[in-house]
């Protein structure tokens, strides 16, 4: 339980802050701003609940390690559902903060993925799918290199955390950046509308992405 609760609330400190400054700041922050509130939210968190639970608060996380044979079914399931509860209680305490203050939720968000007119350029279903699979295996690669090794095992929770970073400076205009199944269904299911009819992708892919991406480390780049 003390993992599942960690995940819980690295989850939910990732979505508040994360998909927060996405919501409340975004006109002010840009793009980069938002990429580094990401990422810094992973920084944060991997050194406050890294130790208990390797901080993975992403499903598309625990199932790269998962079928890369480093933890067990029963944890996968229980990370994946303190993942879900973290982002929606994220979620929810980021839509109180927005009713209690002057701006409407429906112009405001709650940081929700899309694509097609929800996309910032317009991007397709087809060509959102790409992208989330691409940035999410990228992330997922590097967090599979990066805690491989007891060297680099110090410093993990920087490379993961700019990492999320530079894979939202790119896909913040393509799709909002979900590489993240927990990251985006939460805001989904409490904007309902088109998030919650777009959201199926930003399930999939991800996972996808995790997927592919451990099977790529074990078959070319795990050490032997």
């Amino acid at each position: 339980m003390k993992k599942y609760t960690a995940e819980f609330f690295g989850t939910f400190v990732l979505v508040l802050f994360g998909c927060g400054s996405a919501a409340l700041a975004g006109s002010t922050l840009g793009t980069l701003g938002i990429a580094f509130a990401f990422g810094l939210s992973i920084v944060a968190t991997a050194y406050a609940i890294g130790h208990i639970s390797g901080c993975h608060i992403n499903p598309a996380v625990s199932i790269g390690v998962f079928l890369a044979g480093k933890m067990s079914a029963v944890d996968f399931c229980g990370y994946v559902i303190s993942q879900v509860l973290g982002a929606l209680a994220g979620s929810a305490l980021l839509m109180t903060i927005i009713a209690s203050s002057g701006l409407n939720l429906a112009t405001a968000g709650l940081g929700a993925n899309g694509f097609g007119a929800a996309s910032g350029i317009g991007l397709s279903m087809g060509g959102a799918f790409i992208v989330e699979v691409v940035l999410t295996f990228i992330f997922i690669l590097t967090i599979l290199g990066v805690t491989s090794s007891e060297k680099t095992a110090p410093i993990a929770g920087l490379v993961i955390g700019l990492t999320l970073t530079f894979v939202h400076i790119m896909g913040i205009p393509l799709t909002g950046t979900s590489v993240n199944p927990a990251r985006s269904l939460a805001p989904a299911l409490l904007l309902g509308g088109q998030a919650l009819q777009q959201v199926w992708l930003f399930i999939v892919a991800p996972l996808l992405g995790g997927a592919l991406a451990a099977f790529a480390w074990k078959g070319w780049f795990e050490k032997p």
